[in-house]
């Protein structure tokens, strides 16, 4: 079963495919969170990872892998989109964008109803016109103020 197209030709999303690009889609995600922003202090994986309903994105841009997110379903046909990162050098581009709308169709695909993710404020107008809305008030997430959102499909 494929994922639809939903990028420009020179960005794309997939699923990791192979311990290769799952080590790539983890390094990015460490990139952002652990050395950029410093939300977390050696790692961002937990056990959520070691799920098997766990699926893990990358985002491709230029044919390079510059973009990870990963999303899994919760219970009563919801799914959760979390650890969205892109590499500085691609966020002027389309790929986050990218990545957020192939969460959202890879969890529609498999019966989900709607996602939900924790998004830091600097991002919520981002997220806004992607067409999520907010869903709660904001709270500490990981130590640092975060915006609960939703979007149905």
């Amino acid at each position: 079963m494929g994922s639809p197209s939903i990028a420009p030709p020179s960005t794309r999303c997939r699923l990791a495919a192979g311990g290769r690009e799952l080590e790539r889609h983890f390094a990015i995600r460490r990139a952002v969170f652990v050395d950029e922003q410093r939300l977390f202090a050696a790692d961002d994986r937990d056990a959520r990872d070691d799920d098997p309903a766990t699926l893990h994105a990358i985002g491709l841009a230029g044919g390079a892998v510059a973009g990870a997110v990963r999303l899994y379903p919760l219970a009563g046909g919801g799914w959760k989109g979390d650890r969205l990162a892109v590499l500085p050098a691609a966020r002027h581009g389309l790929l986050g964008a990218a990545l957020v709308r192939f969460a959202v169709a890879s969890a529609g695909e498999r019966g989900g109803s709607q996602m939900v993710a924790m998004i830091q404020p600097a991002n919520v107008d981002f997220f806004g016109s992607l067409g999520w809305r907010l869903d709660g008030a904001q709270i500490a997430y990981h130590g640092r103020p975060h915006q609960p959102m939703a979007i149905a499909f």
